[in-house]
């Protein structure tokens, strides 16, 4: 037993992403965490069903933007001061950064796990046995965890993970990291697959408060000085936004997941999907699949409607998602996506779909923010 072991658990939430990938239903003023689109949920409630697996409320805490504060607190019914609104965005290093220092300052010896609140992960069992697991290294060893899930396919959408040897043998099935690998092309990926040695970068984080903002200190420099305001008071706005005006604007992965020496990953075999594109949420609903559907209405003609209604004659492997109001007929086509948000219509191929965001850009270049 260390001198931290027993400490509680506690669950950071990051709900601040865009989700551009994801356009055009996912909006700046309705990102993809408050989007329905598996489980009949929004992906922010699945979260924190999934936290409550582990932590209760007063346990868990929601980082996100202005713009989403309202919405957060109304979806996560967490106490007061839980839901920690981010002045600006300066991505994940620092979000998790300013969520650990408020744990710390609150609990001393606490846990750590850091969820994103767009993923899907249908096991929560499974997955809060994971958490637990990864808890106990956190603890025992002052190490940082980070889960990886073993490759069912071989995606060019995710980072992977390179194992290392075994972490020690009080924590079998851990494992030191190697090295952390972009997204790779589609033949190192076929590598990745077979190699029994490279994980999807999960980006689901464990670690003690303490152990992180040490390797934040070690490994940056310039987000360490960034929270000094946040080391005399992490909950005043004028200490927050003197933070935030400082601080990096850097993921978490490269500021401290790449350069530290205190890494271990506990590789897991539970579903989980970013649902990060059209394409992703496809291989999720089991559209390409016929007769064997997902969690969505794939069908056997391998089709998946997550909204409204579709005519298809001689159409197969494609996901839409319609309104209500309005049919969506499909003739002689395969492997596309239709998306009708009322304003905009997406149409396009499910393997373009990850090149979404270039449409975003392209509307804020016209002018036309009232459409991203």
């Amino acid at each position: 037993m260390s001198r931290s072991a027993g400490a509680p658990i506690h669950a950071v939430i990051l709900a601040g992403g865009a989700g551009e990938r994801f356009w055009p239903a996912s909006r700046r003023r309705h990102p993809k965490p408050f989007l329905q689109v598996v489980g009949g949920q929004s992906l922010l409630d699945a979260t924190l069903s999934r936290a409550r697996r582990f932590a209760p409320a007063e346990r868990t805490w929601v980082v996100c933007g202005h713009e989403h504060a309202g919405a957060v607190r109304r979806a996560a019914r967490l106490p007061r001061g839980h839901v920690l609104v981010e002045p600006r965005r300066r991505n994940t290093a620092m979000a998790i950064a300013w969520a650990c220092q408020r744990i710390a300052a609150k609990e001393e010896g606490a846990v750590v796990a850091v969820l994103s609140a767009d993923h899907h992960i249908p096991d929560e069992r499974a997955f809060a046995a994971a958490i637990r697991r990864a808890a106990r290294a956190a603890r025992d060893a002052e190490v940082l965890v980070t889960l990886g899930v073993e490759p069912t396919r071989p995606e060019t959408g995710y980072g992977y993970i390179e194992l290392g040897a075994a972490a020690d043998a009080a924590h079998p099935g851990l494992h030191r990291v190697r090295r952390f690998v972009e997204k790779p092309d589609a033949a190192r990926a076929r590598r990745y697959e077979r190699s029994g040695r490279h994980l999807w970068n999960a980006g689901v984080f464990v670690w003690r408060a303490a152990t992180f903002l040490e390797e934040v200190e070690a490994c940056d420099p310039g987000l360490h000085r960034a929270l000094a305001p946040l080391r005399r008071s992490s909950r005043l706005r004028k200490q927050v936004e003197a933070a935030y005006r400082r601080a990096p604007c850097v993921p978490v992965d490269v500021a401290v997941m790449e350069r530290s020496r205190r890494v271990w990953t506990l590789p897991v075999s539970f579903r989980w999907s970013d649902v990060g594109t059209w394409a992703s949420l496809a291989e999720e609903l089991g559209v390409g699949r016929r007769g064997r559907p997902g969690d969505g209405k794939a069908s056997d003609d391998g089709n998946g409607v997550i909204a409204g209604e579709l005519l298809a004659c001689a159409a197969h492997d494609n996901l839409v998602w319609g309104r209500p109001e309005r049919l969506v007929a499909l003739l002689g086509v395969e492997g596309l996506a239709v998306v009708d948000a009322g304003d905009v219509i997406l149409v396009t191929r499910l393997e373009c779909s990850p090149d979404v965001r270039t449409l975003v850009s392209e509307l804020r270049e016209r002018g036309r923010e009232d459409l991203t």
